[in-house]
C-alpha cells in the first residue's frame, strides 16, 4: 500500500485527513461485523470511537501544529507551560474566574515566567499571553497588521459571520463605520429623553412599591429595553418582554464549551436554534421598516435608529447592505448593547451599598443634577455632562469588575514581541483585569478610589475597559450614557442594602454577585 503524505496539508485538514483513514477503517470493520456476525462488545467498540471521532480530530490537528514548529520557533517560544493535552490550562484559567479572581491567573504566571508575555494552551488553543500595558499598546496598534480578531469556535457557530473575521478583516471595519456613526454622542444625545422614559417606566413597573428586588435581572430587563429603543425604537413592553426571551438564551450557547460540537439538547444547539429565531424576528422588523421609510411612516425613526441608519448608509463601494448582513449586525449589536452593560450596572448597585459614603456622594451630585430641572422634565444631554462624580464611580467599578476579562486575538504572521517568537496562527491574549489590578498602575488596588479617575485619569493603556486603538468599542458613550440614566433614577428614588453582605462577585465570564444580588429597599 503506498505511503500517504500529510506533509502538505493544513494543521486541521490533516488532523481530518487522518480521522477520516479512521472512519474508513471503522466503515470496513463493520461490513465485517455484518458477514461474519462477530459479537456485540466489537459492534459497541466501533459505535464508542465514531462517536469519538470529533474528538480525536481536534487532538490530532493540535499534535500536529505544535509538531509543525521548526527548532527556532521551539528554542524562542515565550516561557511558561501548555499544560494537559487538548485541556492546557482552560481548567486553571476557568477555576479563577469562579473564585472571582480573574487577574490571578495571568499574575502568578507573570511572577513565575515573564513580567512581558508567556505561553498557554486555552480552549484547545495555543496561546501567547502578552501582558500589562505593553501588551495592550502592542495589540492595538497592530490590528489586522500581525493580528486579527479571533471568536471561540462556539461563537462562530451562533454567528456565523464571524468565521470571515481571521480571512476578511474588512467586514468588521464595515460594522464599525456604521456603529460609530450612530452611537457617536451628538448622535445619541437625541436619545438621552428615550432611556430616561424607559427607566421611568422600568422603575414604575417593576421596582416601586416593594420591599425588595433582586438586581442582576432587573438592570438586564432595563438595558434591553434600552437597547430595542435605541436601535430598533420598540418601546411597547410587551413585545419588548417576548423578544428578550430567546436572546437571554443565547450566552449560554456563546460560553459552552470549546470543542463546540452541536449535540442535540446542549446549550449550543439551543443557542443555534434560538439564533435563527431571532434572525426570523428581525427579519420581519426589517422589511416592515424598509416599506414604511418608503411610505414616509417613520420619519423620526430614519433619522435617528440604528435600524433605520443602515437600511440608509453605504459602504465605501456606495452599495447599501442587504437584509441578512443587516440581521446578523443588528443581532451583534442588541448581544453586546445589554449583557455588558446590565453587569456593569449590577455591580455598581453592590458597590453603593457596600460603600454608604461613595452612596452619598452620587445622591448629592443627582439632586443637583435634579434641583435644576422642573417637575416631570426628562434629562438631556447637559444633565449626563453634569454626572461626573457619578462617572468616576463606574469607572472605578469597570476597573475593579471589568465587564471584559480581556481580548483574544490571532497571529496573522510570524511576529516578535519582547525578544520572543510568536508563531503564525497563535492566539493571543491580554488580561484587563490583571493591568487593572497592578499596583504600578494603580497604588492600593483592591481599594475603591473614584479619584483615580480625575483630570486627566489612569495612564494610557493601563485602564482599557472599551478596547483601545481601532477596535475601541463604539458603543462607550451609548454604555456611559444608559448608566447614568439608571444611576440617576435609582438613587432618586432609594437608599437599599444588600440581603447578603458579603455575597461575592464572581466571573461566568462576566462579573455577577453569586446570588443575584438581592436588596432591601428603602424609599427616599
Amino acid at each position: 500500500m503506498p505511503k500517504l503524505d500529510l506533509s502538505n496539508f493544513p494543521d486541521n485538514r490533516r488532523g481530518l485527513t487522518i480521522v477520516g483513514l479512521l472512519k474508513f477503517q471503522l466503515v470496513k470493520l463493520s461490513l465485517t461485523i455484518q458477514d461474519k456476525h462477530i459479537d456485540m462488545e466489537l459492534l459497541f467498540l466501533w459505535l464508542l470511537l465514531l462517536i469519538l471521532t470529533p474528538f480525536l480530530s481536534i487532538a490530532f490537528g493540535l499534535i500536529l501544529s505544535h509538531r509543525k514548529l521548526d527548532a527556532r520557533h521551539r528554542k524562542n517560544l515565550p516561557p511558561g507551560t501548555m499544560g494537559w493535552p487538548i485541556v492546557g490550562e482552560t481548567i486553571e484559567f476557568g477555576s479563577t474566574l469562579r473564585k472571582g479572581i480573574p487577574e490571578k491567573f495571568v499574575a502568578d504566571r507573570m511572577a513565575k515566567y515573564s513580567p512581558d508575555v508567556f505561553k498557554t494552551s486555552l480552549k484547545g488553543e495555543p496561546v501567547a499571553v502578552l501582558c500589562g500595558s505593553a501588551g495592550h499598546k502592542f495589540l492595538s496598534s497592530n490590528e489586522n497588521k500581525l493580528v486579527t480578531i479571533w471568536f471561540p469556535p462556539a461563537v462562530a457557530k451562533v454567528f456565523p459571520s464571524a468565521r470571515r473575521a481571521p480571512s476578511s478583516p474588512v467586514e468588521y471595519p464595515m460594522t464599525r463605520k456604521l456603529a460609530t456613526g450612530f452611537l457617536k454622542p451628538d448622535a445619541l444625545q437625541n436619545y438621552v429623553k428615550v432611556m430616561d422614559s424607559i427607566a421611568k417606566r422600568h422603575f414604575k413597573t417593576k421596582w416601586d412599591s416593594k420591599e425588595g428586588v433582586t438586581v442582576a435581572p432587573l438592570a438586564k430587563d432595563y438595558t434591553f429595553e434600552v437597547a430595542c429603543g435605541v436601535f430598533l425604537s420598540i418601546e411597547d413592553p410587551e413585545r419588548v418582554a417576548s423578544f428578550s426571551e430567546p436572546f437571554y438564551c443565547l450566552l449560554p450557547a456563546i460560553l459552552s464549551s470549546p470543542i463546540a460540537i452541536s449535540f442535540p439538547g446542549t446549550p449550543l444547539s439551543r443557542g443555534i436554534k434560538v439564533a435563527n429565531k431571532i434572525r426570523k424576528t428581525i427579519l420581519e422588523i426589517i422589511r416592515q421598516r424598509k416599506t414604511d421609510l418608503t411610505e414616509k411612516k417613520s420619519a423620526a425613526s430614519a433619522k435617528y435608529d440604528v435600524l433605520s441608519h443602515m437600511l440608509v448608509t453605504t459602504n465605501e463601494e456606495g452599495n447599501f447592505m442587504n437584509e441578512m448582513e443587516i440581521t446578523e449586525r443588528l443581532m451583534v449589536l442588541l448581544v453586546g448593547g445589554f449583557h455588558t452593560t446590565s453587569t456593569v450596572i449590577t455591580c455598581i448597585l453592590k458597590y453603593l451599598a457596600d460603600l454608604p459614603h461613595i452612596y452619598d456622594q452620587v445622591l448629592k451630585e443627582q439632586r443637583w443634577v435634579s434641583a435644576a430641572k422642573r417637575d416631570g422634565e426628562p434629562l438631556n444631554w447637559e444633565d449626563i455632562q453634569k454626572m461626573k462624580y457619578s462617572w468616576n464611580v463606574a469607572s472605578e467599578v469597570l476597573r475593579l469588575t471589568p465587564p471584559s476579562q480581556g481580548m483574544f486575538r490571532q497571529a496573522l504572521t510570524d511576529f516578535t514581541y519582547a525578544g520572543f517568537s510568536i508563531p503564525k496562527g497563535w492566539k493571543i491574549y491580554c488580561s484587563t483585569s490583571s493591568t487593572n489590578k497592578n499596583p504600578d498602575y494603580f497604588p492600593e488596588p483592591e481599594k475603591f478610589d473614584p479619584s483615580r479617575f480625575e483630570g486627566d485619569g489612569p495612564s494610557p493603556y493601563t485602564y482599557i475597559p472599551f478596547g483601545a486603538g481601532p477596535r475601541m468599542c463604539p458603543g462607550k458613550e451609548y454604555a456611559r450614557f444608559a448608566i447614568l440614566v439608571f444611576m440617576y433614577n435609582v438613587v432618586g428614588r432609594f437608599k437599599w442594602e444588600t440581603v447578603h453582605p458579603n455575597e461575592k462577585i464572581l466571573f461566568t465570564p462576566f462579573p455577577l454577585p453569586e446570588k443575584g444580588l438581592p436588596i432591601r429597599l428603602l424609599p427616599h
